[in-house]
Protein backbone atom coordinates (compact mmCIF):
# COMPACT_ATOMS: atom_id res chain seq x y z
CA UNK A 1 0.00 0.00 0.00
CA UNK A 2 1.13 3.55 -0.69
CA UNK A 3 -0.21 6.94 0.35
CA UNK A 4 -0.43 9.87 -2.04
CA UNK A 5 -1.56 13.50 -1.91
CA UNK A 6 -3.22 15.10 -4.93
CA UNK A 7 -3.73 18.86 -5.21
CA UNK A 8 -5.94 20.48 -7.84
CA UNK A 9 -4.89 24.13 -8.03
CA UNK A 10 -7.97 25.59 -9.65
CA UNK A 11 -8.69 29.21 -10.55
CA UNK A 12 -11.29 29.58 -7.80
CA UNK A 13 -10.56 26.70 -5.44
CA UNK A 14 -7.58 24.61 -4.40
CA UNK A 15 -8.52 21.00 -3.54
CA UNK A 16 -6.50 18.52 -1.49
CA UNK A 17 -7.14 14.79 -1.62
CA UNK A 18 -5.25 12.18 0.43
CA UNK A 19 -5.63 8.55 -0.56
CA UNK A 20 -4.29 5.06 0.05
CA UNK A 21 -3.61 2.88 -2.98
CA UNK A 22 -3.25 -0.91 -2.91
CA UNK A 23 -3.61 -3.83 -5.31
CA UNK A 24 -7.30 -3.95 -4.38
CA UNK A 25 -7.90 -0.34 -5.40
CA UNK A 26 -7.88 2.97 -3.60
CA UNK A 27 -9.52 4.69 -0.67
CA UNK A 28 -9.82 8.44 -0.10
CA UNK A 29 -8.92 9.16 3.52
CA UNK A 30 -9.11 12.97 3.60
CA UNK A 31 -10.44 15.89 1.56
CA UNK A 32 -10.02 19.64 2.00
CA UNK A 33 -10.50 22.73 -0.11
CA UNK A 34 -9.64 26.42 0.07
CA UNK A 35 -11.32 29.32 -1.75
CA UNK A 36 -8.20 30.97 -3.18
CA UNK A 37 -9.82 32.93 -6.03
CA UNK A 38 -6.50 33.46 -7.81
CA UNK A 39 -8.39 34.50 -10.93
CA UNK A 40 -10.29 37.33 -9.27
CA UNK A 41 -9.66 40.86 -10.61
CA UNK A 42 -6.88 39.85 -12.98
CA UNK A 43 -7.75 36.77 -15.00
CA UNK A 44 -9.02 38.60 -18.08
CA UNK A 45 -5.90 40.80 -18.07
CA UNK A 46 -3.60 37.79 -17.85
CA UNK A 47 -2.17 38.06 -14.37
CA UNK A 48 -2.71 36.88 -10.80
CA UNK A 49 -2.98 39.75 -8.32
CA UNK A 50 -0.67 40.10 -5.31
CA UNK A 51 -3.60 39.25 -3.03
CA UNK A 52 -4.36 36.16 -5.11
CA UNK A 53 -0.74 35.04 -4.86
CA UNK A 54 -0.82 35.47 -1.09
CA UNK A 55 -3.99 33.37 -0.81
CA UNK A 56 -2.45 30.66 -2.98
CA UNK A 57 0.74 30.51 -0.91
CA UNK A 58 -1.20 30.46 2.36
CA UNK A 59 -3.41 27.61 1.16
CA UNK A 60 -0.51 25.53 -0.08
CA UNK A 61 1.35 25.99 3.21
CA UNK A 62 -1.76 24.74 5.01
CA UNK A 63 -2.00 21.74 2.68
CA UNK A 64 1.69 20.99 3.28
CA UNK A 65 1.11 20.80 7.04
CA UNK A 66 -1.77 18.37 6.53
CA UNK A 67 0.31 16.24 4.18
CA UNK A 68 3.21 16.13 6.67
CA UNK A 69 0.87 15.24 9.54
CA UNK A 70 -0.21 12.21 7.50
CA UNK A 71 3.40 11.26 6.71
CA UNK A 72 2.87 11.41 2.93
CA UNK A 73 5.86 11.95 0.67
CA UNK A 74 4.29 11.37 -2.76
CA UNK A 75 2.66 14.68 -3.68
CA UNK A 76 1.15 15.55 -7.06
CA UNK A 77 -0.01 19.13 -7.62
CA UNK A 78 -1.63 20.30 -10.84
CA UNK A 79 -2.07 23.92 -11.90
CA UNK A 80 -4.91 24.68 -14.31
CA UNK A 81 -6.35 27.66 -16.19
CA UNK A 82 -5.20 30.65 -14.11
CA UNK A 83 -1.68 29.32 -13.60
CA UNK A 84 -1.22 28.34 -17.24
CA UNK A 85 -2.65 31.56 -18.72
CA UNK A 86 -1.37 34.23 -16.32
CA UNK A 87 1.92 35.96 -17.14
CA UNK A 88 3.05 35.38 -13.55
CA UNK A 89 1.53 31.92 -13.22
CA UNK A 90 4.78 29.99 -13.63
CA UNK A 91 6.59 32.36 -11.26
CA UNK A 92 3.90 31.84 -8.60
CA UNK A 93 4.17 28.07 -9.01
CA UNK A 94 7.96 28.27 -8.58
CA UNK A 95 7.59 30.43 -5.47
CA UNK A 96 5.13 27.95 -3.94
CA UNK A 97 7.52 25.10 -4.65
CA UNK A 98 10.42 26.94 -3.04
CA UNK A 99 8.35 27.73 0.06
CA UNK A 100 6.62 24.36 0.49
CA UNK A 101 8.71 21.83 -1.38
CA UNK A 102 5.62 20.79 -3.38
CA UNK A 103 6.41 20.26 -7.08
CA UNK A 104 3.74 21.76 -9.33
CA UNK A 105 2.88 20.64 -12.84
CA UNK A 106 1.02 23.26 -14.86
CA UNK A 107 -1.06 21.20 -17.26
CA UNK A 108 -2.51 22.02 -20.66
CA UNK A 109 -6.22 22.27 -21.33
CA UNK A 110 -6.14 18.94 -23.16
CA UNK A 111 -4.43 17.26 -20.20
CA UNK A 112 -7.02 18.78 -17.88
CA UNK A 113 -9.84 17.45 -20.06
CA UNK A 114 -8.31 13.95 -20.05
CA UNK A 115 -7.98 13.90 -16.25
CA UNK A 116 -11.54 15.19 -15.77
CA UNK A 117 -12.86 12.48 -18.08
CA UNK A 118 -10.86 9.86 -16.15
CA UNK A 119 -12.50 11.09 -12.95
CA UNK A 120 -15.98 10.96 -14.45
CA UNK A 121 -15.29 7.49 -15.88
CA UNK A 122 -14.28 6.33 -12.39
CA UNK A 123 -17.52 7.73 -10.96
CA UNK A 124 -20.12 6.66 -13.53
CA UNK A 125 -20.96 3.78 -15.82
CA UNK A 126 -20.73 5.67 -19.11
CA UNK A 127 -22.21 2.93 -21.26
CA UNK A 128 -21.79 2.58 -25.03
CA UNK A 129 -23.61 5.75 -26.09
CA UNK A 130 -21.82 9.07 -26.47
CA UNK A 131 -21.82 11.43 -23.48
CA UNK A 132 -20.86 15.10 -23.28
CA UNK A 133 -18.85 15.75 -20.13
CA UNK A 134 -18.81 19.40 -19.11
CA UNK A 135 -16.62 20.78 -16.34
CA UNK A 136 -17.13 24.48 -15.59
CA UNK A 137 -14.13 25.94 -13.81
CA UNK A 138 -13.52 29.54 -12.89
CA UNK A 139 -10.89 29.90 -15.60
CA UNK A 140 -11.71 27.33 -18.27
CA UNK A 141 -14.46 24.96 -19.31
CA UNK A 142 -13.60 21.46 -20.45
CA UNK A 143 -15.86 19.63 -22.90
CA UNK A 144 -15.27 15.93 -23.57
CA UNK A 145 -17.33 13.57 -25.71
CA UNK A 146 -16.77 9.91 -24.94
CA UNK A 147 -18.08 6.59 -23.67
CA UNK A 148 -16.85 3.69 -21.54
CA UNK A 149 -14.06 3.03 -24.05
CA UNK A 150 -12.58 6.52 -23.78
CA UNK A 151 -12.44 9.99 -25.30
CA UNK A 152 -13.80 10.64 -28.79
CA UNK A 153 -13.42 14.44 -28.84
CA UNK A 154 -12.28 17.09 -26.36
CA UNK A 155 -11.75 20.82 -26.06
CA UNK A 156 -10.71 23.19 -23.30
CA UNK A 157 -12.00 26.74 -23.70
CA UNK A 158 -10.92 29.71 -21.58
CA UNK A 159 -14.47 30.79 -20.77
CA UNK A 160 -14.66 29.89 -17.08
CA UNK A 161 -17.02 31.44 -14.55
CA UNK A 162 -14.67 34.12 -13.22
CA UNK A 163 -13.81 35.25 -16.73
CA UNK A 164 -17.49 35.42 -17.72
CA UNK A 165 -18.52 37.12 -14.48
CA UNK A 166 -15.99 39.94 -14.82
CA UNK A 167 -16.51 40.38 -18.55
CA UNK A 168 -20.30 40.21 -18.85
CA UNK A 169 -22.18 40.55 -15.57
CA UNK A 170 -22.11 44.16 -14.46
CA UNK A 171 -25.52 44.08 -12.74
CA UNK A 172 -26.98 41.91 -10.01
CA UNK A 173 -29.47 40.47 -10.81
CA UNK A 174 -28.07 39.89 -14.28
CA UNK A 175 -29.94 41.79 -17.00
CA UNK A 176 -31.59 40.34 -20.13
CA UNK A 177 -29.09 42.36 -22.20
CA UNK A 178 -26.16 40.74 -20.38
CA UNK A 179 -27.64 37.28 -20.95
CA UNK A 180 -28.02 38.11 -24.65
CA UNK A 181 -24.39 39.26 -24.78
CA UNK A 182 -23.32 35.98 -23.16
CA UNK A 183 -25.26 33.99 -25.74
CA UNK A 184 -23.62 35.91 -28.59
CA UNK A 185 -20.22 35.23 -27.03
CA UNK A 186 -20.95 31.52 -26.60
CA UNK A 187 -22.11 31.29 -30.22
CA UNK A 188 -18.69 32.49 -31.39
CA UNK A 189 -16.53 30.78 -28.75
CA UNK A 190 -18.15 27.35 -29.02
CA UNK A 191 -18.32 26.81 -32.75
CA UNK A 192 -16.18 23.66 -32.68
CA UNK A 193 -18.26 22.23 -29.82
CA UNK A 194 -21.46 22.72 -31.80
CA UNK A 195 -19.92 20.90 -34.77
CA UNK A 196 -18.84 18.06 -32.47
CA UNK A 197 -22.36 17.79 -31.02
CA UNK A 198 -23.78 17.50 -34.53
CA UNK A 199 -21.20 14.89 -35.50
CA UNK A 200 -21.18 12.64 -32.44
CA UNK A 201 -24.76 13.19 -31.17
CA UNK A 202 -24.22 12.60 -27.43
CA UNK A 203 -27.39 11.56 -25.61
CA UNK A 204 -26.35 12.46 -22.07
CA UNK A 205 -24.94 15.67 -20.57
CA UNK A 206 -22.66 14.89 -17.62
CA UNK A 207 -21.81 17.80 -15.38
CA UNK A 208 -18.57 17.35 -13.49
CA UNK A 209 -18.54 18.71 -9.90
CA UNK A 210 -18.39 22.48 -9.23
CA UNK A 211 -21.52 24.32 -10.39
CA UNK A 212 -23.27 21.02 -11.11
CA UNK A 213 -22.68 19.86 -7.51
CA UNK A 214 -24.45 22.95 -6.19
CA UNK A 215 -27.31 22.62 -8.68
CA UNK A 216 -27.74 18.99 -7.63
CA UNK A 217 -27.65 19.97 -3.94
CA UNK A 218 -30.43 22.51 -4.49
CA UNK A 219 -32.43 20.03 -6.57
CA UNK A 220 -32.10 17.23 -3.98
CA UNK A 221 -33.22 19.50 -1.14
CA UNK A 222 -36.29 20.59 -3.10
CA UNK A 223 -37.17 17.05 -4.16
CA UNK A 224 -36.42 15.72 -0.64
CA UNK A 225 -33.87 13.29 -2.11
CA UNK A 226 -31.39 12.11 0.53
CA UNK A 227 -27.72 12.17 -0.44
CA UNK A 228 -24.36 11.64 1.21
CA UNK A 229 -20.88 13.02 0.65
CA UNK A 230 -19.67 9.58 -0.44
CA UNK A 231 -21.86 9.44 -3.55
CA UNK A 232 -20.07 9.58 -6.89
CA UNK A 233 -23.25 10.50 -8.80
CA UNK A 234 -26.08 12.78 -7.72
CA UNK A 235 -29.42 13.66 -9.37
CA UNK A 236 -30.44 16.61 -11.54
CA UNK A 237 -33.23 16.79 -14.13
CA UNK A 238 -33.87 19.12 -17.06
CA UNK A 239 -36.92 20.52 -15.31
CA UNK A 240 -35.01 20.94 -12.08
CA UNK A 241 -32.21 22.82 -13.81
CA UNK A 242 -34.54 25.24 -15.62
CA UNK A 243 -36.47 25.95 -12.44
CA UNK A 244 -33.26 26.83 -10.58
CA UNK A 245 -31.90 28.79 -13.55
CA UNK A 246 -34.99 31.01 -13.76
CA UNK A 247 -34.70 31.71 -10.05
CA UNK A 248 -30.98 32.51 -10.20
CA UNK A 249 -31.27 35.07 -12.99
CA UNK A 250 -34.00 36.93 -11.08
CA UNK A 251 -32.19 37.18 -7.74
CA UNK A 252 -29.29 39.23 -6.44
CA UNK A 253 -26.39 37.82 -4.44
CA UNK A 254 -28.04 38.11 -1.01
CA UNK A 255 -31.21 36.48 -2.32
CA UNK A 256 -29.24 33.68 -3.98
CA UNK A 257 -27.48 32.96 -0.69
CA UNK A 258 -30.88 32.28 0.88
CA UNK A 259 -31.50 29.38 -1.50
CA UNK A 260 -31.20 26.10 0.37
CA UNK A 261 -28.13 24.30 -0.94
CA UNK A 262 -26.32 27.43 -2.15
CA UNK A 263 -22.76 27.97 -0.89
CA UNK A 264 -20.67 31.16 -0.79
CA UNK A 265 -18.03 29.54 -2.98
CA UNK A 266 -20.48 29.33 -5.90
CA UNK A 267 -22.92 32.19 -5.35
CA UNK A 268 -21.13 34.74 -7.55
CA UNK A 269 -20.25 32.64 -10.59
CA UNK A 270 -23.25 30.33 -10.65
CA UNK A 271 -25.41 32.73 -12.68
CA UNK A 272 -23.07 32.99 -15.68
CA UNK A 273 -22.23 29.28 -15.36
CA UNK A 274 -25.93 28.42 -15.59
CA UNK A 275 -26.29 30.70 -18.62
CA UNK A 276 -23.64 28.51 -20.27
CA UNK A 277 -25.42 25.29 -19.30
CA UNK A 278 -28.73 26.64 -20.60
CA UNK A 279 -27.04 27.64 -23.89
CA UNK A 280 -25.71 24.07 -24.33
CA UNK A 281 -29.10 22.54 -23.52
CA UNK A 282 -30.75 24.77 -26.12
CA UNK A 283 -28.19 23.88 -28.80
CA UNK A 284 -28.48 20.11 -28.50
CA UNK A 285 -31.14 17.69 -27.29
CA UNK A 286 -29.98 15.52 -24.40
CA UNK A 287 -32.10 12.67 -23.07
CA UNK A 288 -30.70 13.02 -19.60
CA UNK A 289 -28.52 15.08 -17.27
CA UNK A 290 -26.14 13.32 -14.88
CA UNK A 291 -23.87 14.83 -12.24
CA UNK A 292 -20.48 13.35 -11.36
CA UNK A 293 -19.01 14.40 -8.02
CA UNK A 294 -15.63 13.20 -9.33
CA UNK A 295 -13.43 15.42 -11.44
CA UNK A 296 -9.74 16.11 -12.05
CA UNK A 297 -8.26 14.98 -8.73
CA UNK A 298 -10.23 11.72 -8.79
CA UNK A 299 -9.07 11.22 -12.37
CA UNK A 300 -5.47 11.52 -11.22
CA UNK A 301 -6.18 9.06 -8.41
CA UNK A 302 -7.80 6.54 -10.77
CA UNK A 303 -4.82 6.70 -13.13
CA UNK A 304 -2.31 6.15 -10.30
CA UNK A 305 -4.39 3.26 -8.96
CA UNK A 306 -4.36 1.61 -12.40
CA UNK A 307 -0.59 2.04 -12.63
CA UNK A 308 -0.12 0.60 -9.14
CA UNK A 309 -2.29 -2.40 -9.98
CA UNK A 310 -0.33 -3.09 -13.17
CA UNK A 311 3.11 -2.98 -11.51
Amino acid sequence: MTKIAIIDMGTNTFHLLLAEISQEGYQVVFRDHEAVKIGMAGINEGYITAAGCERAIRSMKKFRKTIDQNAITRIYAFGTSALRSAKNGAALAQEITSLTGIPIQIITGDQEADLIFAGVKAALDLGQDANLVMDIGAGSVEFVIGDWQGVTWKESVEIGGQRLLEKFQQHDPITPQEIKALDSFFEKALGSLQKALEKFQPNVLIGSSGTFDTLSDIFCIRQKIPRTFEESETPLSHEGFYEIYQELIRKNRNERMQIDGMIALRVDMIVVACCLIRFILEKHTFNRIRVSTYSLKEGVLAKFADEYKNK
